[in-house]
């Protein structure tokens, strides 16, 4: 079958993961990479993807964690030299479709949502950086593990308005 795009070898499908994970700032979903780098050149097959994001990982490239794909630094030393050899149209739209997902990583790095479950109850920490310093804290204890989760995900979810409207109570008139 015949392909579309820049993109034809599997050397090319490499250095762009390589490409695409140096410019993160943290772990990508696999469904998030996969995503990229198909929207980036239209000659990525899923399964030449897969193939490709299997060896980098027996090769030490990529690493697997918590929350996804990340590069590690062998796999960054290589990219540095390499990257280069794709199509600059390749790499121009991927660093535009880079912004919005590098961006929320970085948000997502300045939060902390967490909980602990001891003898005594269910506790949540929360927490919200502005990137030079921690801008609030909050240790708090909820009925349930349940109650933690929902905590957690809305705080993720809307921590700048969390923090303003906690700001905004304790500042405000009594009334």
């Amino acid at each position: 079958m015949e392909r579309f795009g820049f993109i034809h070898e599997k050397l090319d499908i490499k250095i762009l993961i390589l490409f695409l994970l140096r410019r993160l700032p943290g772990e990508v979903e696999p469904t998030v990479l996969g995503d990229l780098c198909t929207q980036c050149d239209s000659g990525i097959g899923y399964f030449d993807y897969s193939d490709c994001l299997a060896e980098l990982m027996e090769t030490g490239h990529i690493r697997e964690g918590e929350d996804g794909y990340a590069i590690t630094d062998k796999g960054a030393r290589n990219a540095d030299a390499v990257e280069t050899s794709l199509p600059y149209s390749v790499r121009s739209k991927a660093l535009k479709l880079l912004e919005p997902i590098a961006e929320e990583l970085r948000r997502q790095a300045m939060i902390t949502a967490r909980h602990k479950t001891q003898d005594d109850g269910c506790f949540v920490e929360l927490a919200m950086s502005d990137g030079a310093g921690e801008i609030v804290h909050l240790n708090l204890l909820v009925a349930s593990e349940d109650q933690a989760r929902r905590i957690e995900k809305r705080f993720r979810k809307n921590a700048e308005k969390t923090y303003h409207q906690i700001v905004e109570l304790l500042d405000g008139e009594d009334r």
